[in-house]
């Protein structure tokens, strides 16, 4: 009983802290998931590259899928991602996706449940183990459906998707931040730009609600725009994203090739990516 599955990471359009509503999209970047379920065994996981990393949600998604479409099956759960942790790049998402779709394929359900419910299970996964406020149904949507979608987060609910075809350039710092950790009273004092960018993306203006939503959580966040500032005028939309502490950008892949240049001088890396618009899937 084993099964594969991977998902998309994705970037931020509108961080759903201050309001609730929050938008993303996935980008062409993944977390592959295996699950190898066995009777009468508690589920183990294991992150690979990273022994000591938490694996409570993955384990946990795999507890509420056997528990829900299976007998209660155990068994283990193995991560491998080319999403860095921490980093903004909503790779707890795409890690809780791609272990409910291993789990699903696993147990032989692929098709019990939709793909959209399918992510909320990742989501209900999150909150039980404390590791989202809002508990992210806009990174989760995004990343198991692709394309760009805008959700109410207070009730799961699926407001809008639309897809787009951008080059996507990401800049990641060495440090990381933990969207545990942020600061939602500072987040929800900016709660009218937030309804402002959730009425720009609710009319598929991603680029400029990214932007504004980039100037305003930076703020509240407390990280530098200057990332932003310095290329705003050469790209279609740059936003920090999630919590931080990565960036990106998205428009003509020229563009971000020039812009490139300039994040290649600060610290980190910088990955040069697409949108992805087919969302998580089963391998086998």
């Amino acid at each position: 009983m084993e099964g594969t599955a991977r998902a998309p990471a994705a970037g931020t359009v509108l961080n759903a802290l201050a309001t609730g509503t929050g938008s993303a999209f996935a980008i062409a970047e993944y977390t592959t998931a295996t699950v190898t379920l066995a009777d009468h065994q508690k589920v183990t996981g294991e992150i690979t590259g990273s022994p000591d990393a938490d694996a409570r949600l993955i384990e946990r998604c795999v507890e509420l899928v056997t528990a829900e479409y299976g007998a209660g099956e155990g068994g283990t759960v193995r991560t491998e991602s080319e999403v860095p942790m921490a980093s903004g790049l909503k790779s707890s998402s795409a890690a809780a996706n791609a272990t409910v779709l291993a789990t699903l394929s696993a147990l032989g359900k692929e098709d019990a449940v939709s793909r959209a419910d399918a992510a909320r299970i990742g989501v209900t996964a999150a909150r039980d183990v404390g590791v989202t406020i809002t508990g992210a149904f806009d990174d989760a949507s995004a990343s198991m459906l692709g394309g760009v979608t805008v959700t109410e987060n207070t009730t799961d609910e699926l407001l809008h998707r639309e897809e787009r075809d951008w080059a996507v350039l990401v800049w990641t710092p060495p440090e990381q931040s933990f969207s545990a950790d942020a600061d939602v009273e500072a987040c929800k004092q900016i709660a009218p730009m937030a309804d402002f960018v959730a009425e720009l993306a609710q009319k598929g203006d991603f680029e400029r609600a990214m932007t504004v939503n980039g100037l305003a959580f930076c703020a509240a966040l407390g990280f530098d725009s200057q990332p932003m500032i310095e290329v705003m005028a050469t790209v279609d939309g740059v936003s920090l994203s999630g919590t931080g502490p990565s960036f990106t950008a998205v428009g003509e892949k020229s563009a971000l090739e020039s812009v490139r240049t300039r994040w290649d001088d600060r610290p980190g890396m910088t990955m040069l990516t697409t949108t992805q618009t087919a969302g998580a899937s089963i391998l086998e």
